[in-house]
């Protein structure tokens, strides 16, 4: 027979979390997660952003992203360190950007670049509780992606194809700093 504890206790456990990552909202790109308790220990984290627009001087910086990851808690889910494994896929429309910290090609103030990446690598985070159902949560990650993509001759000029190619990226596959609700 469950007591009433143990009933309550379960109502009570937190095991689904909805986020936001501040570090894709410094990009202007809107973005959600969600992330749902599979064990004592065990998570899921599925979260996508977006980048649809077109800047000022025909800057483009448009994009999407999803990412899943399977996570291992040390101590409970969702409450402080954790390790995880990740997967990252997405398109990308980019060009007549002057700077790009992280970037793989060079001259995109001359050039517009399009396609799409894929690839994977692992993580490690720490969430702090802020209370019974928010949580701050910071994640780093590093892998690979491997990026097929359009070059075309200019950032706003033409849809002309100049080239096409492919490029491996090994670095950064993960930067977060999120705010958590969980339920």
């Amino acid at each position: 027979m469950l007591s009433m504890t143990a009933f309550i206790g379960k109502v009570d456990a937190q095991h689904v979390g909805i986020k936001t990552n501040l570090v894709h909202w410094a990009s202007a790109s809107p973005n959600l997660g969600v992330e749902i308790g599979l064990g004592k220990q065990t998570t899921l984290d599925i979260s996508g952003g977006f980048n649809p627009f077109t800047f000022s001087d025909g800057k483009k910086w448009k994009h999407w992203l999803v990412q899943p990851e399977f996570r291992f808690w040390t101590c409970e889910r969702f409450n402080g360190h954790f390790l995880g494994v990740h997967l990252v896929g997405g398109g990308f429309n980019i060009g007549n950007v002057s700077f790009f910290p992280f970037s793989i090609w060079e001259g995109l103030d001359d050039y517009r670049y399009k396609g799409h990446a894929l690839g994977g690598g692992i993580a490690y985070g720490y969430a702090w509780m802020l209370g019974k159902h928010w949580n701050l949560e910071a994640e780093i990650g590093v892998g690979y992606a491997h990026a097929w993509y359009d070059q075309y001759p200019c950032a706003k000029c033409s849809d002309a194809i100049l080239t096409d190619g492919d490029k491996n990226y090994w670095g950064i596959t993960k930067l977060a700093i999120s705010f958590v609700y969980l339920f």
